[in-house]
């Protein structure tokens, strides 16, 4: 019985232990609206474009085209005992340059300023 009663007590107290915690972390820079919106296609070269945003993230080729990848991550954690949820978006902007250097398309995704903050581990 005091068996019992000792590891009662101990689980108790490691779940008391556990808690909450809740965190929020970034990965990158934000995206400046006016800067995203000031790429022309047919008009912005690659250097431009790298005077506005800074060095790319990541440089690709796709289908004989250079592209460059610029990302922003946010997650957002909460643990409430032994539960934990975690929630993760990205904001991401693609820009495809033609072969002069000259932007072709820009691709751009914003889903960092959607995502909640949700203490509770179950359901939406």
């Amino acid at each position: 019985m005091t068996v019992f009663v000792c590891l009662l007590w101990m689980g108790l107290a490691m779940v008391g232990a556990s808690g909450c915690a809740f965190s929020r972390g970034d990965l990158g820079t934000q995206f400046k609206d006016n800067a995203v919106s000031s790429i022309k296609k047919g008009r912005t070269t690659a250097a431009q474009v790298v005077a506005l945003l800074g060095a790319p993230d990541s440089i690709k080729e796709i289908n004989h085209q250079e592209v460059f990848h610029y990302y922003r991550y946010t997650v957002k954690h909460a643990t409430f005992l032994v539960f934990t949820r975690v929630n993760i978006a990205s904001d991401d902007l693609y820009v495809f340059f033609d072969q002069e250097g000259v932007v072709d398309q820009v691709m751009f995704g914003n889903r960092t300023n959607k995502l909640k903050f949700q203490s509770w581990p179950f359901g939406g």
